[in-house]
């Protein structure tokens, strides 16, 4: 994007093509000051204006990143055709999608993660990740709206989590490792699941402890 194209622009019209001429420059220099100003030169704006768009600087390039990576997750799997999987390849499909989706873009989501890391910043990378979560389990057709809504973003958060770790540091051909590893996590969350319904089963007949104590302690009630 030239000079000219983007002098009569907005703040509010700047942050788009700001975030991704940043994104070039992350891989070397982070999601920090430095690569925004980079990103204000690219694009041919001061800093000042730069530091209009993006109040809270590079942190909040980076949040407007994590939301528009989102949005491009729920339109691809939009085009799938989840509703004709079982639920487990549904999430599967889900996972592989969004790495596939950034697989040229390792190094970015890598220094993503090491900025969220940063204790100041916590707060956000578990939003953002909670975030991916629901448009994962939504897009699987999940409609639950009682605890287990809970349970289940907070489950597939710490597979999704571990599964992008394993792919960051993942050489093999194809990434094979990474997709093996993701069926490992699947098929130990489906067993504990089904080990929680089966334990749900066989305590459907078994009388409470609080009904039993309080038999003891008014037999004739």
């Amino acid at each position: 994007m030239t000079a000219t194209s983007t002098e009569n622009m907005t703040p509010e019209e700047l942050r788009l093509p700001l975030m991704e001429a940043m994104t070039s420059h992350v891989a070397f220099d982070g999601w920090t000051e430095k690569a925004l100003w980079l990103a204000a030169e690219e694009v041919g704006i001061s800093r000042e204006m730069a530091e209009l768009a993006f109040p809270r600087g590079a942190i909040e390039v980076l949040e407007l990143h994590l939301e528009d990576a989102d949005q491009v997750l729920s339109r691809a799997l939009a085009e799938r055709d989840l509703a004709s999987m079982k639920i487990r390849d549904r999430i599967t499909t889900a996972i592989r999608t969004s790495l596939e989706l950034n697989m040229s873009e390792r190094e970015v989501v890598k220094r993503g993660l090491a900025t969220l890391a940063m204790p100041q910043h916590m707060a956000l990378g578990t939003k953002a990740l909670w975030r991916t979560a629901d448009i994962m389990w939504r897009a699987a057709g999940d409609t639950s709206t009682d605890h287990n809504w809970y349970t289940k973003r907070a489950t597939l958060s710490a597979v999704y989590s571990s599964v992008v770790l394993y792919w960051l540091n993942d050489d093999s051909d194809d990434c094979a490792d990474t997709w093996a590893f993701l069926d490992r996590r699947i098929e130990n969350v489906m067993l504990i699941e089904k080990t929680k319904w089966q334990m749900r089963k066989a305590c459907e007949n078994v009388p409470s402890l609080s009904s039993f104590l309080g038999r003891l302690r008014y037999p004739g009630a």
